[in-house]
């Protein structure tokens, strides 16, 4: 078993202040491994990372047929709880007949200002729509109500939730060992880090192929690349990154510091996982791969703002820098 590399440093002056450790894996079109850093054994949630995954047996299914592109695209997101996201998970749930209390995802505080802003100058309480994770929920919902199944969607026996794992189980080519509950109260399987990049590598190798499941993979990708401020919000580094890669490549980042990045163009993948779980790092170590790649531009103002990018004080003094690794230049 490999150990982890040094993935991003903090320096501050000439002294190397602090470092993250991780492991990566770049995987081909039959999911082999062409590139490693660390261990690819290493078992992880892929925590929202994986929600194109969890999103795959409501689209396959059928649920999923005429839905739009922007709900398919919030199927897949962390959104940030903006008005942009909000309203429409609200409407999605109103064409289903159902309302903010079918969720199961829990309440949680916009992080996006403007959303934040009204609810506490108003006095208002957000709701579970405002989580991070409704339009997964909502998806979960279209999926329950298509094969008539019970309202606690995100109980593990639930049927929902069966058709996840096995998905999950297909396309990682393994067998879950455990699932954990995610912040939003769903399951989240366990996989190897390999196992993880192996899926994500059928989804980037998905066009073109006929069946089902490839189909579905497909429409996941191309609506995350074209609405990538429902996937994450204007001040998200997912959204900024599809951005700067012009929508060629879908990324998607997960908490406890798990990156994902889908590259149909190459028929490639990334897994990657911060082991202290630093978001700084794992941002740095993944624009790091997609510059090594060749699909991120290193000079772009996306890519600077995470690697290789200057850290201020308080009173905008550069005081430093975050760069990549050495494994990773």
């Amino acid at each position: 078993m490999s150990k982890p590399e040094v993935f991003a440093e903090i320096w501050r002056g000439d002294l190397l202040e602090s470092y993250h450790m991780g492991h990566a894996v770049v995987c081909d079109a039959k999911g082999e491994i062409v590139q490693a850093w660390g261990d690819p054994t290493a078992v992880i949630y892929p925590r929202s990372a994986c929600k194109m995954i969890q999103a795959l047996p409501m689209v396959e299914s059928g649920a999923a047929d005429g839905l739009s592109t922007e709900r398919l695209a919030l199927s897949c997101a962390s959104h940030k709880g903006a008005a942009i996201h909000t309203d429409r998970v609200s409407a999605w749930l109103a064409d289903l007949g159902l309302g903010d209390d079918d969720l199961r995802c829990g309440t949680q505080m916009p992080s996006d200002p403007a959303a934040a802003e009204v609810l506490i100058c108003g006095h208002t309480s957000p709701s579970q729509c405002h989580n991070n994770c409704s339009g997964k929920h909502a998806g979960f919902l279209t999926f329950s109500k298509f094969l008539r199944a019970g309202p606690e969607y995100i109980d593990p026996d639930h049927p929902v939730q069966r058709a996840v794992l096995a998905a999950h189980n297909e396309v990682t080519g393994e067998e879950s060992p455990l699932f954990g509950i995610d912040g939003c109260s769903a399951p989240n399987h366990a996989t190897s880090l390999h196992g993880f990049g192996r899926a994500l590598s059928r989804f980037a190798n998905a066009g073109g192929k006929s069946d089902l499941r490839s189909k579905a993979m497909v429409r996941l990708v191309n609506a995350m690349t074209a609405h990538p401020e429902l996937v994450s919000g204007e001040t998200g580094t997912c959204t900024h990154l599809m951005r700067a890669m012009g929508g060629r490549v879908a990324v998607k980042t997960g908490a406890e510091a798990v990156y994902a990045a889908i590259i149909p163009e190459l028929g490639l993948s990334v897994a990657l996982k911060i082991v202290d779980g630093t978001t700084r790092a794992s941002e740095c170590a993944i624009a790091a791969i997609l510059v090594k790649l060749g699909v991120l531009d290193y000079n772009h103002p996306t890519t600077r703002s995470v690697l290789d990018a200057p850290m201020t004080n308080r009173r905008a003094i550069e005081v430093g820098t975050i760069r990549a690794g050495a494994a990773l230049r």
